[in-house]
């Protein structure tokens, strides 16, 4: 019985040596990503459960949306959640997404102001995050760069853009729908701002380092996880996270 438990004992510390942790930075952005222990959000719950019973160990670490690119840029993080392809381009994307984005417009509650196009963008002023894609607009945007107001992605963002909407210092912020949607709801504030149309959907990934160094490594990371992804995606298990936060636009 000794040696039964001493082998254990032996078994039990070799697997805790070769656990090896996958560093990742994030924002705080739920529903996505939550700093709630309980319900951290859909994206934590999803990568939990594709390194569940692996080799691997995940720690995520939440920063402002733009310390957190460069961390995993500069190969200090191993990976970041979860950007859209155009926010990172360079980083080694899988072949899965964790879920998906929808870039949309909020006013004041009594604008009337509506999103339909390049052209009914013309005079307004935006309250923006510094490193968002917003997809098909990224060249209007770049070309009148004057109708936009840049800060920071924290945790201030959305309170801040709020209060400038009902301030009337923008016409307008553009952000993930989820996000808003839940921070007002929260707030309950939801009836002081409207949604006045959105961009198309983009998807969101766990995004790698491109550092050569860190390359084989990298790389098989990224192959247990599209090999697990592919696994959840047939069984359902990824529309039930989900469904827990309240998705239900997911492809997935």
């Amino acid at each position: 019985m000794k040696i039964i438990k001493i082998l254990l004992f032996l078994l039990l510390h070799i697997q805790t040596i070769q656990a090896e942790t996958i560093k990742v930075a994030a924002i705080d952005w739920c529903p996505q990503i939550c700093t709630d222990e309980e319900n951290p959000g859909y994206t934590v719950d999803l990568i939990k459960k594709i390194f569940q019973n692996s080799e691997y160990t995940v720690e995520i670490d939440i920063f402002p949306w733009t310390r957190a690119i460069k961390y995993v840029s500069d190969g200090k993080y191993d990976a970041l959640l979860a950007p859209a392809k155009k926010e990172a381009p360079h980083l080694v994307f899988p072949n899965f997404p964790v879920g998906f984005q929808q870039m949309c417009f909020f006013t004041d509650a009594n604008n009337t102001w509506q999103y339909k196009n390049e052209q009914s963008l013309q005079g307004m002023q935006i309250g923006i995050a510094i490193d968002t894609s917003i997809e098909e607009l990224n060249a209007y945007i770049q070309k009148h760069p004057e109708q936009f107001q840049y800060q920071p992605y924290h945790e201030r963002f959305l309170a801040q853009n709020v209060n400038k909407v009902l301030k009337k210092r923008i016409d307008a912020f553009i952000f993930t729908n989820n996000t808003t949607l839940y921070e007002l709801n929260n707030e309950n504030i939801y009836h002081k701002i409207r949604n006045a149309g959105c961009v198309s959907k983009a998807e969101i990934f766990l995004a790698f380092t491109p550092v050569t160094t860190k390359k084989a490594r990298i790389n098989k990371m990224i192959k247990y996880f599209n090999h697990r992804m592919a696994v959840l995606v047939k069984s359902g298990d990824i529309k039930q996270i989900h469904r827990k936060y309240g998705i239900q636009h997911s492809n997935l």
